[in-house]
């Protein structure tokens, strides 16, 4: 008897898991880039997905450290328009704070908040955008790792 399973070829898969130390810090510049397209790619560095050896249930991206978040540009008429909203946990107590009051406060929580939600939504999601820091201004605290300057 013919069976189609007969045909069938088993590739050895290799599933990678990084060390630590494997991991490399990349400094990226965010002064007058464009939200979305900045948060796409510093989502795809800490999930690893520019390696290949990414797999999709280990963590094997790296360290990114982004500078000037203060500078961040966004297209349209969403300066005005765009709200986050956060809430305080008790009820009622939904606040929300438009893009240039954001910006002039927390500017670091518009990019977390942005490649937050581009992440996957699974056990390894709070793991990989611990890895994520932003800065407000040129100086931050990770001079003692090298990162990388990266130009996207």
């Amino acid at each position: 008897m013919y069976h189609s399973r007969a045909l069938c070829v088993n590739y050895d898969t290799k599933s990678y898991k990084l060390e630590p130390s494997d991991k490399s810090w990349l400094l990226i510049d965010a002064s007058d880039k464009t939200l979305g397209r900045l948060s796409t790619y510093i989502a795809k560095i800490l999930m690893g997905k520019n390696k290949p050896e990414y797999t999709p249930h280990n963590d094997v991206g790296d360290y990114v450290v982004v500078i000037n978040a203060e500078k961040i540009k966004i297209t349209g008429n969403k300066n005005e328009q765009k709200m986050y909203y956060r809430h305080t946990g008790y009820p009622g107590g939904i606040k929300s704070q438009s893009f240039n009051d954001l910006v002039s406060t927390y500017p670091d929580r518009i990019i977390t908040s942005a490649v937050k939600g581009m992440l996957p939504k699974n056990k390894l999601s709070n793991s990989v955008i611990k890895k994520l820091k932003v800065y407000k201004g040129e100086i931050h605290p990770h001079s003692a790792q090298n990162p990388v300057k990266k130009e996207f």
